[in-house]
This record gives C-alpha cells, sequence and structure tokens, in this order.
C-alpha cells in the first residue's frame, strides 16, 4: 500500500512515519513517498527518517521527489501537509493583523482567511491532479484552514477527501481522563467546524457524563481547557470548548498575550525550524535526535500566549500527539474495512443541522472501506450555531474568492469575519498581506 505525503520535508512528517512504523498489520503501509518543493528539507526529514527505521526490518521504504506528478500517479492514499508562502508566510499572517490591533493567529481570524486565500489555488491544482492520476486514492488534508480547504477539494475529489485535526480528539481525551473514564468506550458529542467546535456530551454506560465534569471546577482544572477557559466560564455556557475557542472569547487577552511576547507563534516557528535544519545538514548523524530536541521545545510553547507566566503545557499533551493516529486509524479503517469511529472533517448532509449540506464540519463519523459517514450530531443551538454559521459563511466566501481571483469577495470575507471590527479594518488587512505575502498577491493577478 502507497502513501504519499505532500509536504514531506515538514517538520511533522517524521510523526507519521512513527505511526507507520507501529503498524504490523498484513495489510499497511509498506512505501512512503514525500513530495516537497524544497529539496534541502525533503534531504533532512530523509535523514530522520532513515535513522528511524533502524532496527525495524519491516519499514515503509522511503523515496522523495520534487516532480509532484510523480509523487501522486498511483498512489492509494495521500497525506497533504503543505504550508504555502512556508512560515514567513505565516509571520505576516500574524502581524499584518496585530499591526492593526487585530488578533494575528495561523488559522483563525483573518490570519487564517489569508493563509486561505493563498492555499485554495494549490489544493485545487492537487486534487485536479489527484483525480487524474490517482483517481481511486484517499485524500486525508491536515493543511490549515482545514475546514475550509477540504470543502474546496470537495468540489473536484468529491467524500473521498476529509480533513483531520488532533484537537477534537485530544479534547476528548482529556475529558474523559478527567472522570477516568475508559476512552475507547465513551462517546464524543462534539460538532462544529474545525477549530470551531463544542463538546456537548460525554456517553458511556449509557449516559451523558458531562454534567457530572461541568459540576466539578476541581476536574475541569485538571484539563487544559479548564485552566485555559476556566470553570465558571464552561459552567456557564454547558460545554467544553475547543481550545482556540479562547481566540474569540478572550480576543482581548490573546492579542494582548501575542503582543506581549518576543515574539509570534511563527516567528518562534521560523526560527527553530531554520535552525533545526541547519544543525541536521552540519551534523546528519544526529537527525533524529536534533528532531526530538526541537520537537519538545516547539510543542512545550503552543498556545503559550492563553497560559499565565510559568505555567506549564499538561505533559500528557506534550507527549501525546494525535493527529498523526487519527491518519493511521482512517486509512486502516479504509484499507481493511476495520469500522472505526473518529471526528473528521466531513462534508455535513444532515449531521449538523443549520448549516448547508455541502458544507464541511467536524463531527463524529463511521468510517469503513467505503469512507467515512458521518453521525447525526448533538445539534448547535444559541451562540454556537450563530458562530458556525457566520465562520461557515466567511470560509464559502473566501474559497469563491480565492476560485474567481475576486478581491470584492476576499473584502467582503474579511469585513464579516467576526474577529474584523470593520470594513475600513478589512481593507487595510486585505492591502497589507498583497503587499507582504506575493503568493496571495497572485491570487487577484
Amino acid at each position: 500500500m502507497r502513501l504519499t505525503i505532500l509536504g514531506g520535508g515538514g517538520f511533522r512528517v517524521p510523526l507519521v512515519y512513527g505511526a507507520l512504523l507501529g503498524d504490523t498489520h498484513e495489510q499497511r503501509v509498506d512505501e512512503l513517498v514525500l513530495h516537497d518543493v524544497d529539496e534541502r528539507r525533503l534531504g533532512v526529514i530523509d535523514h530522520v527518517l532513515r535513522q528511524m527505521a533502524a532496527g525495524h526490518p519491516g519499514a515503509p521504504r522511503v523515496s522523495a521527489t520534487t516532480v509532484l506528478d510523480e509523487a501522486l500517479d498511483g498512489t492509494d492514499f495521500v497525506f497533504s501537509a503543505i504550508r504555502v508562502g512556508g512560515l514567513e508566510g505565516r509571520t505576516c499572517d500574524e502581524r499584518v493583523a496585530l499591526d492593526l490591533g487585530v488578533l494575528g493567529q495561523e488559522t483563525t481570524g483573518p490570519g487564517g482567511l489569508a493563509y486561505g486565500l493563498r492555499t485554495l489555488p494549490v489544493a485545487l491544482d492537487i486534487a485536479r491532479r489527484v483525480a487524474r492520476l490517482a483517481p481511486e486514492a484517499w485524500f486525508i488534508n491536515f493543511t490549515n484552514p482545514a475546514g475550509m480547504i477540504t470543502q474546496a477539494m470537495q468540489t473536484v475529489l468529491g467524500d473521498r477527501v476529509m480533513g483531520i485535526c488532533d484537537s477534537p480528539l485530544g479534547l476528548g481525551r482529556r475529558a474523559a481522563h478527567a472522570l477516568g473514564l475508559h476512552l475507547d468506550a465513551t462517546r464524543f458529542g462534539y460538532s462544529g467546524l474545525n477549530h470551531l467546535g463544542w463538546l456537548q456530551t460525554l456517553v458511556a454506560d449509557g449516559r451523558d457524563h458531562l454534567p457530572e465534569l461541568l459540576a466539578r471546577p476541581d476536574l475541569l482544572l485538571t484539563t487544559e481547557e479548564g485552566r485555559l477557559f476556566g470553570p465558571e466560564w464552561l459552567q456557564t455556557i454547558g460545554a467544553i470548548p475547543n481550545e482556540y475557542l479562547y481566540y474569540y472569547y478572550f480576543t482581548r487577552e490573546a492579542i494582548a498575550g501575542i503582543r506581549g511576547s518576543a515574539e509570534t507563534r511563527g516567528e518562534y516557528l521560523l526560527r527553530s525550524q531554520a535552525d533545526f535544519y541547519r544543525a541536521v545538514g552540519d551534523a546528519p548523524e544526529r537527525a533524529h535526535d536534533l528532531w526530538v530536541q526541537t520537537r519538545r521545545a516547539r510543542d512545550e510553547t503552543y498556545m503559550a500566549e492563553a497560559r499565565s507566566e510559568g505555567e506549564e503545557r499538561d505533559a500528557a499533551d506534550v507527549a501525546g500527539g494525535g493527529y498523526e493516529g487519527v491518519a493511521l486509524a482512517l486509512m486502516a479503517a479504509i484499507a481493511r474495512n476495520e469500522r472505526a469511529s473518529m471526528l473528521l472533517n466531513v462534508r455535513n448532509g444532515s449531521a449538523v443541522p443549520g448549516l448547508a449540506a455541502d458544507a464541511v464540519v467536524e463531527v463524529p463519523c463511521v468510517v469503513d472501506a467505503t469512507g467515512p459517514q458521518p453521525l447525526s450530531a448533538v445539534p448547535l443551538t444559541g451562540h454556537p450555531l450563530g458562530l458556525v454559521q457566520q465562520v461557515k459563511a466567511v470560509e464559502t466566501l473566501t474559497i469563491r474568492a480565492a476560485q474567481e481571483g475576486s478581491e470584492r469577495l476576499a473584502l467582503e470575507a474579511l469585513a464579516l469575519h467576526p474577529l474584523v471590527d470593520s470594513v475600513t479594518t478589512a481593507r487595510l488587512l486585505l492591502t497589507g498581506y498583497r503587499e507582504r505575502i506575493p503568493a496571495l498577491d497572485a491570487v487577484f493577478r
């Protein structure tokens, strides 16, 4: 079975390879093809993977290429984790917004729209190539903003493309652990959009345990979300939000936290990853050790702007990872017809009332050889439904703007996002992004 990773020179690729090494099933991935536009980064990750494979006689064979069609031709699965514009583009996503007093974040707010605008044309081109070169392949999208990119690619590949994210899984896992519930026997009543969802039920042994957790501030404070939002706010809304909702519920605090840091998240990653790739180039025999060290520091600083000074991230979260396990389970369920339940970004159908059938939502799904089937989600009501509908409308406008090269639609999308406070600000954002990010400016030329 052949797996192609787009963005194969990316820092997180070894996580996927580590998951593949742990798979001993006779029907497993035995060929891994890495594709990237940066040959040097490909070489560095190739060093890491080869050192990981030492002592694993059945390790998938690895090849690398900068030719996209070569990577896609005849593959069984495609895993996409590309970054159009690189980390340099991400720093601009953040800084252009922050300079205007608006949240600067990779997937949430105007930064996420800027990232989506320049990524969508590339993603759609990839989808058309997959349809031509590997029409039976299943496409697993991890490229952010995941919901928006998945929705656009579905116009070409249909339900053979789905999005994954580790945030909902981590949220459900932490909530279950706080109550001592067995993870495999617990169903997560989670629904929304990527990076914009809520855990509304936690069902085990035939009953919902979430009210019990919400009633216990001491237990809530053992979770990342309890410390992030505070038990009182979680009790007020009667649900546990995805961690990215911090940027909506505590916008001022988030902006102040980012501005008060010495560097943005993108600037930190740009610096630390540049150091990593340079260090491996100087000492390729230490590639895997250097990757482990860099990953540890990277994970420990995740969403640091949302934590109090001196507060450290939960050790289980730092060690746990997540998305690579979801990707492996998803491939196994489809290739081996191993029925599995997981949280995915898929076509809505009728899973989430109040959203269009073709809207991509993040909900529990059952997966087998026929692909993912969304389950009826716990309905969103009140402010969660309103927020999801508004953000989905913005995502749809952004997709149209990229497809049509329309500056007017891009401006409308930015202006209508709930984290952008005026049309004037939206105009300044679009101008700033076009001036600083060539790949985004090219969308309108």
